[in-house]
């Protein structure tokens, strides 16, 4: 086997991705690495001489402090600052490209909600999200609804979304049907059957890999996704663990998020197995995912129709003559309710910020004697 540019540490910038663009971004001082792995106020890095441990500079940190996206994750093209020990440190963060970022949501009483409206990103600066549902599971009418939360965040990040129906070689019949019905759930999406058993699906996952894209690949623990991600990489780059025989279930060993170069090309970001995950300032996610009911809203007497009980409304009249599943529009409910929810929570949590930044201004003014009341 040829050694990936993993094993032999070396990397050309090109082939991680940097252009142009980035470069004209870069620091004057500076040089260029993308992160690959970050760890409590800490990052590796891969820089054309290889991969090194960096730690974050003062002014990353208050970025950070004051706005959790700033943060470092894995997939930023970052600047190094040389220092004079011969160590660097993460100097900047780049402007980012792409980015799936998840709302800070946890159970509560509204619809399950609660959280101070700030996000994380998962993953920074990929061209390709990888939704990956195992296909035992793709037929619960809760799973439909995770592949629809995580396309509206896919299509919110910039990036293209594609859904893998993995371990096809543990659904017996009726495959076709369970991709149809998948597809029916995400518009406009391409929706693929995985097997690494077979080897069935991973020339077509490597494939949107083409060049120097990165793909991040998101789902449930059990999905199989380092299984996916060492088949592509041709090496076990990921530790797995097998599935249980008894229920076909199996635990993620993945704890953290990692950039992984591809032999030939491309890269790809594993991550932990995903078991909640909120909507985070939307705009048109979640009506791309739901363009069906965007299209039969266009019919509905009231252009502000909620699709409740209003009278003419175009989309309870395609619910009640089954051309439009009633589990999609309580999912259509679902995500639109959260969405506003959390566009609110942010609003809150920006209006307080504004106004300790001012008093800070005021307080200053003060200092030096430039406040009049």
């Amino acid at each position: 086997m040829s050694s990936s540019p993993r094993s032999s540490g070396l990397f050309r910038l090109s082939t991680l991705g940097w252009t142009d663009a980035l470069a004209a971004e870069l620091p004057a001082g500076t040089v260029p690495a993308r992160v690959a792995r970050v760890d409590r106020g800490a990052a590796e890095v891969l820089a054309d001489d290889g991969p090194r441990r960096v730690r974050y500079s003062a002014s990353v940190r208050r970025a950070a402090a004051h706005d959790p996206i700033a943060l470092p994750c894995v997939g930023d093209w970052v600047a190094l600052r040389p220092l004079p020990e011969g160590r660097c440190e993460l100097a900047a963060v780049l402007p980012r490209r792409t980015a799936f970022t998840r709302g800070g949501v946890s159970r509560d009483s509204l619809d399950g909600l609660s959280g101070d409206g700030q996000g994380q990103v998962l993953a920074a600066n990929m061209d390709v999200v990888f939704v990956a549902e195992p296909s035992m599971h793709a037929t619960d009418f809760a799973d439909l609804g995770r592949i629809e939360r995580l396309v509206a965040l896919a299509w919110e990040s910039g990036a293209q979304p594609v859904v893998l129906i993995t371990k096809t070689d543990l659904f017996d019949d009726g495959l076709a049907d369970l991709l149809a019905e998948v597809a029916a759930a995400v518009p406009g999406v391409e929706v693929h059957p995985v097997s690494v058993v077979r080897g069935e699906g991973v020339e077509i996952a490597r494939g949107y890999l083409a060049g120097s894209r990165t793909a991040v690949v998101l789902g449930p623990s059990g999905a199989g996704k380092s299984t996916l991600v060492n088949a592509m990489a041709g090496e076990e780059v990921m530790e797995t663990q097998r599935v249980r025989a008894a229920d076909g279930r199996g635990r993620h060993t993945t704890v953290r998020r990692e950039l992984i170069p591809i032999p030939g090309g491309g890269l790809i970001i594993d991550t932990p197995g995903i078991r909640r995950i909120g909507l985070y300032e939307m705009t048109d996610g979640v009506d791309r995912v739901f363009a069906d009911i965007e299209e039969l809203a266009a019919g509905c007497r009231f252009s502000d129709c909620g699709h409740r009980r209003e009278p003419g409304c175009a989309v309870l009249a395609a619910v009640e003559a089954g051309e439009l599943p009633e589990r999609r529009l309580e999912s259509w409910y679902k995500l639109q309710r959260e969405a506003a929810w959390m566009a609110a929570r942010t609003d809150v949590r920006l209006r307080r910020e504004q106004t300790r930044q001012w008093k800070r201004i005021h307080r200053e003014m003060r200092r030096f004697g430039l406040y009049r009341p």
